[in-house]
C-alpha cells in the first residue's frame, strides 16, 4: 500500500498493519516513484504528536 494519508494521519495502513501483524516498510508521500520512502515509525509517531 502506498500514500499515507486520509484518516488519523495514517489512513487505514496503520490499522491493517496492527491487525494482521505485518510491518509497514515503505510509504508513498506523493504520486511518483521517487516519492516512495522507507517508513520510520519513530519519525511517524513524533509527527503525530508535533515533535
Amino acid at each position: 500500500m502506498t500514500k499515507i494519508d486520509g484518516t488519523a494521519k495514517g489512513g487505514v495502513v496503520i490499522g491493517i498493519s496492527d491487525t494482521f501483524k505485518i510491518p509497514v516498510r515503505y510509504i508513498g508521500v506523493g504520486e511518483g516513484i521517487d516519492d516512495l520512502q522507507v517508513f520510520n515509525r519513530t519519525e511517524f509517531v513524533d509527527s503525530l504528536f508535533g515533535k
